[in-house]
Formats: C-alpha cells, sequence, structure tokens
C-alpha cells in the first residue's frame, strides 16, 4: 500500500462525497511515541466542487468524551461544515481510541502528555505537508487542554501553529478533595480498577476516556499538582507563547467557569491575545453553556461567524465586531 504522505505510514480510508462537501478520511500511523500501535484517522473536509486549491488550514480538536462529530454531523451541520463552507480547509483528529481511530494496546494508559508530546505535532506535521500552509488551531474543552499541553510543553510552536483558540478550557478550578492525600490515594486505588471511564454511563458523551486521563488529572489537581508532567511545567511555558491566541468562556458553563478559563489566557504570553465570554453582558443574546458554546442554533448565528472573523482576522478585536456580524446573520 502506497503512503499517502512521505512524512510517515498514511493511508486514505474513505473518500466521500457528503452533500455539498468533499469528506476524506486518513489513518495516521506516526510511529513516534512509545506505543507504536497507535493511529489516529483525521477527517478533511472541503466543497464538492470546488478546485484543488484549498483555503487556510484550521484543525478543529474535540473534548471529552466526543469524536469527530462535535464539529461536523452527519447532515453536514457544525463549525467544521460552516468553516469548510467559508472555503477553510477543516482538519478534524480524533485521539486515540475515539470516534475512526482504533485503541492503541496501551489505550488504558493513554494521557494529555501523550497527545501533546507526540499525537498533536504529527498531525500537525501531516496538515502542514499536505496544504503547504500553517494551520489554526481549535480546541474545545480537553481538546483546548491538549493544544495548551503542546504549546506549554513547546512540543508546537510558532513554526507549527498560525493561531490558537481555546474554548472552555481550564486547568484551574479547584477540587478540594483532592487536596487531602488520604482522599487522592484512596480515589486512585478505586480507579486503577478501571481501564476506561463510559461515556455512555456517565451520560457526558458517545465515546469512553481511558482511565489514564483521569489519574493524570487527579494529579494536576493534587495538593502538590501542577499542570504538567515529569519533565515539563506545561503551565509555566505557557508564558513563553507568543502565538495569536482566542480564549472564548461560556456565562453559563459550570464545568468550566469563566474565572477560571480566564485564568489559563492571563497565563499565556503572547501580546496579541482576546478574551470572550459568551453570556448576556458581553453583547450576546443569552448566556452559552459548555457545549452550547459550540453545538446549538445560537452558536450558529452568534459564535461561528466570531470564530471565522478570528480565523481572518487575528488582531481585529471580536467583540466590536459583535454588531456587525449579527445583522449579517
Amino acid at each position: 500500500m502506497q503512503s499517502s504522505s512521505n512524512l510517515f505510514p498514511v493511508a486514505l480510508i474513505s473518500a466521500e462525497r457528503r452533500g455539498d462537501l468533499s469528506e476524506d478520511v486518513y489513518r495516521l500511523k506516526p510511529g513516534n511515541s512509545p506505543d507504536a500501535s497507535v493511529e489516529l484517522a483525521v477527517t478533511r473536509l472541503g466543497m464538492a466542487d470546488a478546485s484543488e486549491i484549498r483555503g487556510v488550514p484550521v484543525i478543529l480538536l474535540h473534548g471529552s468524551f466526543s469524536n469527530r462529530r462535535f464539529w461536523y454531523s452527519p447532515k453536514g451541520l457544525g463549525l467544521g461544515a460552516y468553516l469548510a463552507r467559508l472555503g477553510f480547509d477543516v482538519w478534524i483528529p480524533e485521539m486515540r481510541g475515539h470516534g475512526l481511530s482504533q485503541r492503541n494496546q496501551a489505550y488504558r494508559n493513554n494521557r494529555v502528555a501523550d497527545y501533546a508530546r507526540y499525537d498533536l505535532p504529527a498531525i500537525g506535521a501531516f496538515v502542514r505537508e499536505q496544504s503547504g500552509q500553517v494551520p489554526h488551531w481549535i480546541g474545545h474543552s480537553l481538546g483546548g487542554i491538549t493544544l495548551a499541553a503542546a504549546l506549554g510543553g513547546h512540543y508546537l510552536g510558532e513554526p507549527a501553529v498560525a493561531s490558537a483558540a481555546f474554548f472552555g478550557t481550564q486547568v484551574s478550578r479547584t477540587y478540594w478533595p483532592l487536596k487531602i492525600p488520604p482522599v487522592e490515594w484512596s480515589g486512585r486505588f478505586i480507579l486503577k480498577r478501571f481501564a476506561q471511564l463510559s461515556g455512555s454511563r456517565l451520560k457526558r458523551g458517545p465515546e469512553d476516556e481511558p482511565i489514564g486521563l483521569a489519574l493524570e488529572s487527579m494529579r494536576w489537581y493534587g495538593l502538590f499538582g501542577r499542570f504538567g508532567d515529569a519533565e515539563k511545567n506545561w503551565w509555566a511555558g505557557l508564558a513563553d507563547v507568543q502565538l495569536p491566541v482566542l480564549a472564548v468562556s461560556a456565562a453559563g458553563d459550570h464545568q468550566d467557569p469563566t474565572w477560571a478559563c480566564r485564568k489559563l489566557f492571563e497565563q499565556i504570553g503572547s501580546e496579541h491575545k482576546q478574551f470572550v465570554c459568551l453570556g448576556q453582558e458581553q453583547g450576546f443574546k443569552g448566556d452559552f453553556g459548555h457545549v452550547e458554546m459550540l453545538v446549538s442554533k445560537a452558536a450558529q448565528a452568534e459564535v461561528w461567524p466570531l470564530v471565522a472573523r478570528w480565523l481572518q482576522d487575528q488582531q481585529a478585536p471580536l467583540l466590536e465586531s459583535l454588531p456587525a456580524l449579527a445583522e449579517a446573520v
């Protein structure tokens, strides 16, 4: 089988027309992590009847218990489809064991540290190779945390990232019981009995999450925890980030509250950054929630145009453009 890339083995496993959109699904096998069985599915969206010339690439990273359908539904709806119709070259990876990405051999041990150090750089390199341009990156929730870890750990940087946008992303919310060592130890002992957390049973989403992620987050929020791994302090590394950055919170998000999202935003060292809270106080028609900030009719009307505006011009003040965007809808 001939690879679709000169970087590492890549197979085009599906090429379909979905209404007015083209959908190409690639399977990447980077071979850059200790677990050689890791394979990543990446979906590329474009206009079916457009020329071969693609627009600016955008990489969309889903959150926990989710997959590519967060960005692109079977009916051709979602922020990914919206951006593709505007001419952007849209790429939607699915993390290890999610969606079309098969579970790797060490699935239960998967962590953000693995996604950030190995998977995101491989995805970024492949997108740059195929598009010939530096991509913008957008992450929601855990996808944003993974992007922040990759930037703070210096696994991704300016040569590979045109801009970074974080939606509902924070690592500063305090879970006081985890500050008590016996409670944390007991929690770890119980969690280690499981291989994964079920999204359907927990009513969190369609996908499962490896137990390694839960154990990793417990360490972050523990008594002497930090956002990082044994080798690097990702939180401290965010101060070195000089890319254009957009951070977005939702006024009605109780999972990742605005104050915590703002704390991540303030830690990023870039001089070219903007913070938006999706709520009535900042001129929106209502207070958005954690998922509704990107997946809802209200998001389609008020948030998606904001994202497109950001991708077109990272220097333009987004909140000042709200009236014009509302009139255009």
